[in-house]
C-alpha cells in the first residue's frame, strides 16, 4: 500500500498591491478563499499553522497572533498555532501543517499574514531586522551602515560583489532577472508591481548599496497566504513530495547552508533538479536569485548570471522556469506568508491553472524559502531557517 501524501486541496493568496488592509482583512478573506478553493467549510478544519514575523513590532499583537486576526473566522474548535520565524515563517508553517497532515490531524490550514506598511519605515526596518540575532544586528550596524538604512541589503550586496569577482557576474545579468520577474509579474493579477521594466531602467534605478539598484531589491509588502492540506486524494490535488527544514548555527555560510538543505530535499523526494519544470525561489534581491539558483542545483557555479541574460529561466525558455509570480522582487515578499505564496503559485502551475503564466506540462515544481541570519560576529553569515518543499501533480 502506498504511503499516504500531504495533498494541497485548496490555496489562494491575496492582492499583494495593496496597503488599505488590515491584517484582520487579509487573514479572513485568504482563508475564506483558501477554503471556498477546497471546498471545505470553516467548521471542518482541525488545525492552523499561523506564520506572521512583525505583528509584534508593528501592530502590538506579539502573541496568539492567529487567534486574534482569525476570530471571526468560523473556525470553531481549530486548535492555532503561531508560528515566527522571520522571513520563512511561511515554509515554517507548512512544514508543521505537513507533519499534522501526515500524522492523522485531519483538515489542517497553513496560513501566512503580514502587514508591512504602517507609515513607520524604521519599525518595519527593525521588524526585518529581528530575524537576527542581537549580537549580530549589532555587529552588522557597526559595519555596515548605509544610508539606505538597510544591514541586510548590505550584506547582500556584499554577497553580490563576492559573486561577481569569483564567478564574473555582471550587473547585467543581475538586472536581467529583475526584468525578468517585472515581466513575470506582470502576468500576475496579485502581484505588488505589476509593470515591465527594461535592462537600462534597472541599472539606472536609484542605489540602495552599490551594486544593487532599486529594482533588484525586493520591497516592504501587505500579503496573506493560505493552503489547506489533507491525506484524502482527490484529482488535480497536488503532493508534497519533501518537506525538508535546516536552521544554521553559524558553522556555515549561507550558500553552503542552501546547498546542503537543498541536497537533503532532492533526496527525501527522490528527484534530481533537472526534473523540475518551475521553482520559486527566495530573491530578497535579483543577485540572490543567481546565487540561490546555483546554490539549489539547477545551475553550475557562475552560469546562472548567463543563462538569466539568455533568457533560460525565463517562460518559454530551455531552463527551469523561476518566480513565474514574479518572485519577491515583483509578487512581493511579505515575510510570513512568502513561503505560502510561493506554494500557492506553485499549486496554480500544477493544477495548469496559471493562465498567461502557466509552464507547459509542470508536473514537478520546488519552493525554497529562507528566513534570518547568524553568525555574521563571527565571521559567518548562516541562514536561520531554510524550508524547501517538493511538490508534485496530482
Amino acid at each position: 500500500m502506498d504511503r499516504a501524501s500531504a495533498r494541497i486541496v485548496g490555496a489562494a493568496t491575496t492582492p499583494m498591491q495593496r496597503r488599505d488592509l488590515t491584517a484582520e482583512d487579509m487573514a479572513h478573506r485568504v482563508v475564506a478563499d483558501a477554503l471556498a478553493d477546497a471546498g471545505v467549510g470553516a467548521s471542518e478544519v482541525d488545525l492552523v499553522v499561523f506564520g506572521n514575523a512583525t505583528a509584534g513590532r508593528l501592530l502590538d499583537q506579539a502573541c496568539i497572533r492567529g487567534q486574534s486576526f482569525l476570530l471571526d473566522a468560523g473556525l470553531r474548535h481549530a486548535g492555532i498555532v503561531n508560528v515566527d520565524n522571520s522571513c520563512a515563517g511561511g515554509a515554517s508553517a507548512l512544514h508543521l501543517a505537513t507533519l499534522a497532515t501526515l500524522g492523522g490531524a485531519g483538515t489542517v490550514l497553513a496560513v501566512g499574514v503580514e502587514k508591512m506598511w504602517t507609515g513607520d519605515r524604521r519599525a518595519t526596518l527593525a521588524g526585518i531586522e529581528d530575524g537576527v540575532p542581537k549580537i549580530d544586528r549589532e555587529f552588522m550596524h557597526a559595519e555596515w551602515e548605509n544610508p539606505s538604512g538597510s544591514v541586510l541589503m548590505a550584506l547582500n550586496a556584499r554577497w553580490t560583489l563576492e559573486h561577481m569577482e569569483l564567478w564574473g557576474t555582471t550587473a547585467e545579468q543581475v538586472a536581467a532577472a529583475a526584468v525578468k520577474a517585472r515581466r513575470h509579474g506582470a502576468l500576475n493579477p496579485h502581484a505588488q508591481f505589476q509593470e515591465e521594466v527594461t535592462l537600462e531602467e534597472v541599472l539606472a534605478s536609484p542605489t540602495i548599496v552599490a551594486p544593487l539598484t532599486r529594482l533588484m531589491c525586493s520591497s516592504f509588502t501587505d500579503g496573506a497566504a493560505a493552503v489547506v492540506l489533507t491525506t484524502e486524494t482527490r484529482a488535480g490535488a497536488p503532493r508534497i513530495r519533501a518537506s525538508t527544514v535546516r536552521s544554521g548555527n553559524g558553522e556555515l555560510d549561507y550558500h553552503d547552508r542552501l546547498a546542503e538543505t537543498a541536497g537533503a530535499a532532492w533526496d527525501a523526494a527522490g528527484v534530481d533538479p533537472a526534473e523540475v519544470d518551475v521553482v520559486e525561489l527566495h530573491d530578497a534581491t535579483s543577485a540572490e536569485e543567481l546565487c540561490a539558483l546555483e546554490s539549489l542545483g539547477f545551475y553550475k557555479p557562475g552560469d546562472a548570471g548567463p543563462a538569466t541574460l539568455a533568457g533560460e529561466t525565463a517562460l518559454g525558455g530551455r531552463g527551469v522556469t523561476v518566480n513565474t509570480s514574479g518572485g519577491l522582487v515583483a509578487r512581493g515578499h511579505p515575510l510570513g506568508a512568502t513561503g505560502i505564496a510561493q506554494v500557492v503559485e506553485l499549486c496554480a502551475q500544477l493544477r495548469d491553472e496559471a493562465g498567461p503564466r502557466q509552464v507547459d506540462g509542470a508536473r514537478l515544481a520546488v519552493a525554497a524559502n529562507t528566513g534570518g541570519m547568524i553568525g555574521s560576529h563571527a565571521g559567518t553569515t548562516d541562514a536561520a531557517f531554510i524550508g524547501i518543499h517538493v511538490l508534485e501533480a496530482g
